[in-house]
């Protein structure tokens, strides 16, 4: 699907020959003369329309309009997470066979409702299909946002339409069963992001990542027969003597629980346990896309956690890269094993921040439901850029406690550290493990548990935080070039305005 901004007044959107028109009408609505606000008023005069975001009234070939179908949409106070909620309301809209070319009129919009419209058209119009080969994806082929001043809103549509690339490729390979997102599938995956300017990769198998004494990441994998992964990726867009903002993301493609096995109900679901993975490769697919100026290395520890008769059991004892020795008590907390190994070996790069990004803890979930990703962080200054960037990104976060008391339960009588540390504050606990490992360097860790995916009915990958996490890193590659031309330095205020607002 494809997008494009085009400068329209109610009047001239009146005359777009599509098959879908999107009217918002917010509260306070003031109609003009044109025939969609004389639809708009008499709709709301009558009691046929309400304002309340996702309330709508559709119309077809009404007169004076050139779209077949209008969609009138009430959209609240008009914010950019209302705007979202409404479009998202609507979604069948967007996935009906006969629409394949759509209008959604927004009027004098501010960059962040306009990086809210197209993520949230680009979240309604998704079908997954990929092993469905019956099934058919959304007709819409094209998507025209119209705004009232488009020169003011170029930059934040340019951003959000590379941003829908990299969460659209997370939600998909979020959705693939584990028998089609394997570690080596990954690995391939990463490997075709290379083929965009500026990235390399690297990946790493089983016999390169024992040489480089990953034992916690190879204990977790050893029950499994596919092979694991560690993929590295490198996005060179800055001086190479600027160090590097790196993301670590849990890739588990398939967590059994392995010797501590989960119980059967929605354990389908734990082939969502590599959506970390997949926000950094889809983080990945959008650097591709806007090529901004900083450097950023990704790491994706990649494997499955099962049973067999070479499995990990509790009980048993693993070194770690960094030399610790953690003894396992329960074969479920793995992914904090995987990403043990992955933190020590990214203080190699002398990271100027690192955060790791992880379907870690059910107790996250406990805390904060499907709302917010729970952050937690070691520098002041790093939690605030990422709370701000996910709250411009309208993907929440919510900044959880470090307190060195938390590392109590994890001590043992036989290793340096325990793996699991009880049920009590279970999220802040596993966050405490693995601050053990990422030595003096500014460090963040994102619990997704609760935001990667949605159960239910709904049941899918959601493609967070890959949001947050651009916003987070185009707000510093714009803060680290204050010397710039004055041409571009207007461009970055651009930027800087979507990231404040959107």
């Amino acid at each position: 699907m494809n997008f494009a901004l085009q400068t329209l007044n109610l009047a001239a959107a009146a005359t777009e020959k599509c098959d879908l028109l999107v009217v918002p009408v917010a509260e306070g609505f003031a109609p003009g003369a044109d025939a969609l606000s004389v639809l708009a008023a008499r709709a709301l005069d009558k009691g046929d329309l309400a304002t309340k975001p996702g309330k709508h009234l559709h119309l077809y070939q009404p007169p004076a309009v050139g779209a077949r179908r209008v969609l009138l949409l009430g959209v609240g106070n008009g914010s950019p997470d209302a705007v979202r909620k409404a479009l998202l309301a609507v979604s069948a809209d967007f996935k009906a066979p006969a629409v394949r070319q759509a209008v959604v009129y927004l009027g004098e919009a501010t960059p962040a409702l306009v990086a809210a419209a197209v993520q949230a058209v680009a979240e309604a119009s998704y079908v997954y299909i990929t092993t469905k080969p019956k099934a058919e994806a959304a007709n819409l082929q094209k998507v025209t946002i119209g705004v009232a001043l488009e020169a003011e809103v170029r930059t934040a549509f340019a951003q959000a339409v590379a941003l829908v690339q990299g969460q659209n490729l997370a939600r998909e390979w979020g959705n693939r069963p584990a028998n089609h997102a394997t570690p080596s599938q990954l690995a391939e995956l990463a490997k075709s992001l290379a083929r965009h300017a500026r990235i390399d990769c690297k990946v790493h198998g089983p016999e390169e990542v024992a040489r480089l004494g990953m034992g916690a990441f190879l204990a977790v994998a050893r029950g499994s027969k596919e092979p694991l992964r560690f993929i590295e990726l490198h996005y060179r867009g800055a001086d190479k003597k600027q160090a590097p903002v790196v993301l670590v993301g849990k890739g588990i493609t398939f967590d059994s629980g392995g010797i501590s096995i989960k119980p059967g109900p929605e354990m389908d679901e734990m082939k969502f346990d590599m959506c970390g993975a997949a926000s950094v490769l889809g983080v990945f697919r959008a650097l591709a896309e806007l090529q901004p100026a900083i450097n950023v290395v990704g790491l994706i520890p990649a494997c499955e956690n099962l049973p067999d008769g070479r499995a990990l059991k509790p009980g048993d004892v693993v070194t770690s890269m960094s030399g610790q020795t953690i003894e396992v008590l329960n074969t479920d907390a793995e992914g904090r094993l995987i990403l043990c190994d992955a933190l020590t070996y990214a203080t190699r790069f002398k990271p100027a921040a690192l955060v790791d990004i992880a379907t870690l803890t059910g107790a996250c979930v406990i805390a904060l439901g499907g709302v917010r990703s729970g952050l937690y962080a070691t520098d002041d200054a790093l939690a605030a850029q990422l709370s701000a960037a996910g709250d411009a990104a309208l993907d929440l976060c919510w900044r959880m406690p470090l307190d060195e008391e938390y590392a109590e339960g994890l001590k043992s009588n036989f290793a340096d550290v325990a793996n699991v540390a009880g049920r009590p504050a279970g999220s802040v606990t596993a966050a405490k493990f693995l601050q053990r490992f990422v030595g003096e360097f500014p460090w963040a860790h994102l619990d997704i548990a609760g935001t990667a995916w949605k159960g239910g009915t709904a049941k899918g990958a959601t493609g967070r935080p890959v949001g947050l996490l651009l916003h987070f890193l185009l707000n510093r590659a714009q803060q680290a070039q204050p010397d710039r031309a004055p041409a571009k330095k207007a461009a970055r205020a651009g930027r800087t305005a979507a990231g404040a607002k959107g």
